[in-house]
């Protein structure tokens, strides 16, 4: 038996507010998470020994026993007492550092891909009580949806998004995300706002798309909600960051870090309009000598995890 070709997708966060410090040192975030068709793919194969085996791109020096990937799947062994086990191969295509989650997003592809191969039976509640000691974004691919988020960022509400197209690109170097969030010159006292205040802005910008179908300025992306309280810290301490969102800047996109960094991202209506930047981005900055950017993709937004249905 065996599930092939098994996706984890990205997420983007379309706007990060530190609303607080709790007394335990966690912060109380708001956000939306949005998924994206930026995806891993994993392959799982039973094994009757109870061995859990993975095979694939790990950071380099991570400990296969630190491999959230493993950590998920040892975590469902010993929730349902299977004496079922897996080998697991796994192609990474989202970067890791990046902000887009796909450590976390492999780890929960894993528990939806094992509960079936193994039969195990677990509804998405038991699976994202799972999820929750494995990492904070973990959850959410787990919930399904793309998600109003509040706490530390583990409490969802689903949120209907409009169809976007998201340009997202990455720079040079990655980010240690206790870095950012425990930085001194952090943001911790953004005032919070209610998921329907977020939900009028976006009916709001839908509108004017509407009422003015001119797109001669939509090459420079879509306005956004909010801000990312991580992305002054995170460009005042990595360089080559703060080099890429200058040059995206320079040429008049509105770019957004997401999570707690390195990607930025750029939302437009439709795929060409994220085309066309992508080509007036590689003519500015992408090939030039020294180029600010090191990967790029153009990534539709999706309404609900892939797997949402397993």
């Amino acid at each position: 038996m065996a599930l092939y070709e098994v996706p984890a997708p990205a997420k983007l966060n379309l706007f990060l507010h530190v609303t607080g410090r709790r007394a335990d040192g966690y912060h109380e975030l708001q956000t939306v998470f949005r998924f994206i068709d930026l995806c891993d793919v994993l392959d799982f194969d039973l094994r009757r020994d109870g061995r859990i085996e993975r095979e694939g791109q790990a950071l380099p020096g991570l400990n296969p026993e630190d491999d959230l990937v493993v950590r998920a799947a040892r975590a469902l062994q010993q929730a349902t007492g299977t004496a079922s086990g897996a080998q697991i191969r796994y192609t990474k295509r989202i970067p890791s550092g990046a902000g887009l989650g796909g450590g976390s997003s492999d780890a929960a592809t894993t528990l939806i891909a094992l509960n079936r191969l193994w039969n195990t039976g677990l509804d998405r509640d038991a699976l994202i009580r799972l999820a929750r000691p494995l990492g904070a974004d973990v959850p959410v691919f787990l919930f399904g949806c793309n998600a109003f988020a509040e706490g530390i960022g583990d409490v969802f509400t689903e949120v209907a998004l409009a169809e976007r197209t998201y340009l997202v690109l990455q720079p040079h170097g990655a980010v240690a995300t206790a870095d950012a969030f425990s930085s001194p010159d952090l943001t911790r006292d953004t005032e919070r706002v209610i998921m329907p205040v977020f939900a009028d802005w976006q009916t709001g910008q839908a509108e004017q798309i509407v009422s003015d179908p001119s797109d001669g300025n939509s090459l420079f992306g879509n306005p956004l909600f909010g801000r990312n309280d991580l992305q002054p810290v995170v460009l005042a301490k990595y360089q080559p960051i703060q080099q890429m969102a200058l040059a995206l800047q320079k040429i008049g996109f509105h770019a957004r870090m997401t999570g707690s960094g390195s990607c930025f991202f750029i939302e437009f209506d439709t795929h060409q309009q994220a085309f066309r930047a992508q080509q007036k981005i590689s003519s500015k900055i992408l090939e030039s000598p020294r180029a600010v950017v090191k990967e790029h993709w153009v990534c539709p937004g999706l309404n609900e995890h892939p797997l949402r249905h397993w």
